[in-house]
């Protein structure tokens, strides 16, 4: 059974941070690409982050140069790190996995950004 496991949400003030987890068993680590999506209340699922060919990665306009996206191989986890939090990024942050016609999501993780 594939699991996409979220942690690290959470209530922060704007100009802050937060690194969100996302831990996945070896098979699905190793064998799919994985990235992270956001929903916010009234909006479409948006795709933040992801890792592109070759180790590169592709962020979203809306966060480059605030968000990174990372892997630590040594744990089968995708990290999301968020500096300079904006009231706008408050949503429901999700671990995508995908290969091919398969993708599997993570149960999701609540950011707000709020004073």
């Amino acid at each position: 059974q594939v699991q996409l496991v979220e942690s690290g949400g959470g209530l922060v003030q704007p100009g802050g941070s937060l690194r969100l987890s996302c831990a996945a068993s070896g098979s699905i680590f190793k064998m799919y690409f994985m990235d992270w999506y956001r929903q916010a209340p009234g909006k479409q699922r948006e795709l933040v982050a992801a890792f592109g060919s070759g180790g590169s990665t592709n962020y979203a306009d809306s966060v480059k140069g605030r968000f990174t996206i990372s892997r630590d191989n040594a744990k089968n986890t995708v990290h999301l790190q968020m500096n300079s939090l904006k009231p706008e990024d408050t949503a429901v942050y999700y671990c995508h996995a995908w290969k091919g016609i398969f993708a599997y999501w993570g149960q999701g993780t609540q950011v707000t950004v709020s004073s």
